[in-house]
């Protein structure tokens, strides 16, 4: 198997950091640091599909059901799929670390809410 081609790189978010480390015409791989405490915007992807697997810790993903709440708690080794147009935050009390494997849609991300002032 050929080397990835670029190295991981490391972004900055106000509520931890995402290491980038595949980019490509079909799918995109980042691992997802979320500081003790922070959440990510409640958000949806109008083509990006999603799935997420626990390396360490503890997130809560929150999606909704209409106006309806759900929360489901997961722990390490635990995953969730996130299919487009379905509306969702991640969060974590404790702090976890996340690989997320998508489509390559990079900044295909509506936000709703968020903690940080970043809605446009």
């Amino acid at each position: 198997m050929p080397p990835v081609a670029d190295p991981p790189r490391r972004i900055d978010k106000p509520w931890g950091h995402e290491l980038l480390f595949a980019l490509t015409p079909h799918y995109l791989g980042k691992i997802l640091h979320i500081d003790p405490g922070q959440s990510l915007s409640l958000q949806y992807h109008e083509n990006k599909i999603e799935t997420i697997f626990v390396l360490r810790g503890v997130v809560d993903v929150e999606t909704r059901d209409g106006d309806r709440r759900i929360v489901d708690r997961l722990g390490e080794g635990e995953g969730f799929d996130v299919p487009a147009g379905t509306i969702h935050r991640f969060s974590s009390g404790a702090g976890c670390d996340l690989v997320e494997v998508s489509t390559a849609h990079p900044d295909d991300v509506v936000r709703l809410e968020d903690c940080y002032g970043r809605i446009p």
